[in-house]
């Protein structure tokens, strides 16, 4: 992701070059690389998972200079401030001219750099977190730190004047990239009747396979895909060449989808190693709903799951009914008040229908983003049809030739 930081102290000639006392770029004032602790941090990466920027204060690497940063158009209100007047009141042993140093910096243990994955906090980052509360504090802080605004919102960051302090620039940094390793979904129908798995990423291929009542498809995706979804076609009918229809879900008639499915489709959508190297999923009906699904990790800490198992298909009101599903309302009127084309919408009557039943699930297109959940990059994940509570449904598959 990017950072924006200030840097103090600094002496530059006319070719750009010199340093700084806290933040320095490689002695340069055109900076090409992340800045020397310490230095308060502004991150942001613009226009990811469902058309969201995300953005923090970080204090991950020290804290230099107080800091604002906050949304300036749209409907976004949501800004983050760190104004305490930290390096007077910094711990002894965390003390360095200019700024008050993160732990890692000093320690450079596992305790204070979480290079194992896994770390609490310690004094040191209770230390940060009481006098800014919204930052960043240590490495696997709690992600209510992380905010989010919709793309295309624009932003400012403003400093907090400390006489101590010398003039100081703003620069743009190149971005960062992790290694990770692909992640491995498991899709299992668990339904009694026969579904055609479909799996497409916008940043990636696509692909689908016929499940069996209590088949499994496993699927390796790539480390940073994104755009991604899983969804089950149901009464499909494919020659030998993988070309035909399905009633619910289908992608142009095709086996292994090159494209997205034609609603109404309950969908498993994820993008991964994204911000923070953080994977993030959901379940949505906004395509509508017709297969009930559970979305979950299986590995690592992370245990939050979703599901969405209600009876949606026989108590889907009259005007959103379709074979063998139901539909969301903007695939049937095409409004804006259903379909959100542009700028702000609330959820109506149809949403709440959706919401009432499922309500860890995506009902509109400007649903709370807290139906979104997050776990850490590398994570495994299951994608199961019917769960264990969904009403049972029968449903007649059609036969295909394909295997």
């Amino acid at each position: 992701g990017a950072r924006i930081w200030a840097r103090t102290g600094c002496e530059f000639n006319e070719s750009g070059q010199g340093k700084c006392q806290t933040g320095d770029c490689v002695g340069l004032l055109q900076c090409q690389g992340y800045g020397l602790p310490p230095n308060t941090l502004a991150e942001y990466t613009l226009n990811q998972f469902d058309g969201m920027d995300f953005f923090d204060i970080s204090l991950v690497d020290g804290f230099n200079v107080p800091m604002e940063f906050s949304p300036t158009s749209g409907g976004c209100n949501r800004g983050i401030k760190c104004t305490s007047q930290i390096v007077g009141q910094c711990p002894s042993e965390l003390q360095t001219p200019g700024g008050c140093n993160n732990p890692c910096t000093v320690f450079k243990t596992d305790e204070y750099c979480c290079n194992s994955g896994k770390c609490g906090p310690t004094n040191f980052s209770s230390f940060f977190k009481e006098r800014c509360p919204d930052a960043y504090s240590y490495p696997k802080d709690d992600q209510t730190s992380t905010f989010t605004c919709p793309t295309a919102t624009n932003y400012k960051l403003a400093k907090m004047k400390l006489e101590s302090l010398s003039p100081f620039f703003f620069p743009f940094v190149a971005l960062c990239f992790t290694v990770a390793t692909a992640a491995t979904f498991t899709i299992r129908n668990n339904c009694s009747y026969t579904v055609w798995a479909a799996a497409v990423a916008a940043s990636a291929g696509g692909g689908g396979k016929r499940l069996e009542s209590g088949a499994t498809w496993n699927l390796n995706v790539k480390p940073g895909t994104r755009g991604a979804r899983i969804w089950a076609r149901t009464n499909c009918q494919f020659d030998e060449a993988g070309r035909g229809r399905c009633k619910t879900g289908d992608c142009g008639g095709r086996l292994k989808c090159k494209a997205y499915g034609k609603p109404p489709n309950t969908l498993a959508e994820f993008a991964l190693n994204q911000y923070k190297n953080l994977d993030f999923f959901h379940i949505s009906l906004v395509d509508g709903f017709n297969v009930p699904m559970e979305f979950s990790p299986t590995s690592g800490l992370c245990k939050k799951g979703i599901q969405c198992t209600a009876d949606i298909v026989r108590q889907c009101p009259k005007e959103l009914k379709a074979p063998g599903g139901c539909n969301n309302p903007c695939t049937v009127f095409k409004t804006q008040q259903y379909c959100c084309y542009y700028g702000k919408c609330d959820p109506t009557d149809f949403s709440k229908f959706f919401k009432a039943r499922c309500p860890n699930a995506y009902t509109y297109p400007r649903d709370d983003p807290s139906s979104t959940v997050t776990c850490p990059g590398g994570t495994n994940y299951k994608v199961v049809f019917c769960p264990i509570g969904s009403p049972h449904l029968e449903m007649v598959a059609s036969m295909s030739q394909e295997e």
